[in-house]
């Protein structure tokens, strides 16, 4: 893990669509790969959630039996506010900035079990692999001066695991599905580094959906509503609160170019609604908030004998609170066999 310090003060259901609109909804889920966000721990104001993660028809859980390969890649560019310190990895950080890439590869199968007409059942496993840079001003031993620390790490993420997913249909333009995520710590993490790809705890996310995409009109409104409990990081000596967090997407879709094409917007909200504790959580509560929107453009279309779709979607970040505040890229490729 290469650091560099320098002096100073300088101020981060996949549907089987063709070109008419679909007769079902056959679509997968990559529940929050929060291993995926810059490696400000959990400390830091943010936890293994990611906005954008899940929250549209490309994240939907299969109304069929299928094998499903997701591939994505996230980058993420944030900072926190001038002179604002922040908690990392048992230190305090001011003045802290990211910049992350990310690359995870996403599996999920839906067997063929019998669960009646309107049920279905999935479960998936990511692998992620993170390259991060954090810099931030931290106080030197014994009260010395500040100085300016830049930090690198390279390795694989924080596993995601869904063993349950289990899909609703009311209709079929409009579906409920719930999901149990664990982020398992298998990151890289060191106690005093800025960067890491881990967080070093776990964390159970539960997670209820309800998607809504008209057959005949081609509109999608996708809403997500989930919650993170975290256990402690036993290294700091660090309990992050639990947070709660709401993703939607509406979008168009409509024929283009012998597949069906999406436009529309994306959002989140979220907001880390009960204190941090334990005897390394020197500031306190320090509770988080954040929020997003940007645009989300979408491509499906046959390929083969396979059926594929894509997404691209930007996320502007404001008026965050106790976490760094930027923007996130996400592309997501996901191909149904």
């Amino acid at each position: 893990m290469p650091i560099k310090i320098t002096d100073g003060k300088d101020n981060l259901g996949f549907r089987t669509i063709t070109n008419t609109l679909p007769d079902s909804c056959v679509s997968i889920c990559l529940a929050s790969v929060l291993a995926l966000q810059p490696a400000i721990a959990e400390e830091g104001g943010s936890g293994h959630y990611m906005p954008g993660s899940m929250s549209s028809f490309i994240d939907g859980i299969p109304g069929d039996p299928v094998f499903v390969v997701r591939g994505q890649v996230v980058t993420y560019d944030g900072t926190v506010a001038i002179n604002r310190s922040i908690p990392i990895a048992g230190q305090a950080v001011a003045n802290a900035s990211a910049e992350s890439v990310a690359v995870a590869l996403t599996l999920l199968w839906a067997p063929e079990w019998d669960l009646g007409d309107k049920w279905s059942y999935a479960m998936t496993a990511t692998i992620p692999w993170v390259d991060i840079k954090v810099s931030g001003d931290v106080m030197s031993a014994g009260g010395g001066p500040t100085l300016r620390i830049e930090d690198e790490a390279k390795a694989i993420g924080d596993i995601v695991l869904i063993p349950l997913m289990l899909k609703y249909k009311l209709s079929p333009d409009l579906s409920i599905d719930t999901r149990l995520a664990f982020y398992a710590p298998t990151g890289e993490y060191t106690v005093g580094a800025l960067a890491n790809t881990g967080k070093n705890f776990w964390t159970v996310e539960p997670t209820v959906g309800l998607m809504y995409f008209g057959l005949k009109n081609g509109r999608e409104a996708s809403i997500y509503f989930g919650a993170d409990f975290n256990s402690k990081n036993d290294d700091t000596d660090y309990k992050s609160g639990t947070q709660v967090h709401i993703d939607a997407t509406f979008a168009q879709h409509f024929p283009l170019w012998k597949g069906l094409a999406g436009a529309g917007l994306s959002a989140f909200y979220y907001k880390q609604v009960s204190g941090d504790s334990g005897s390394g959580a020197t500031f306190g509560d320090f509770k988080a908030r954040a929020t997003g929107i940007g645009p989300a453009l979408s491509f499906a279309r046959k390929a083969g004998d396979a059926d594929v779709v894509a997404e691209f979607k930007w996320l502007k970040e404001f008026n965050n609170k106790n976490r760094l505040e930027g923007d996130t890229l996400w592309f997501k490729i996901v191909g149904k066999f």
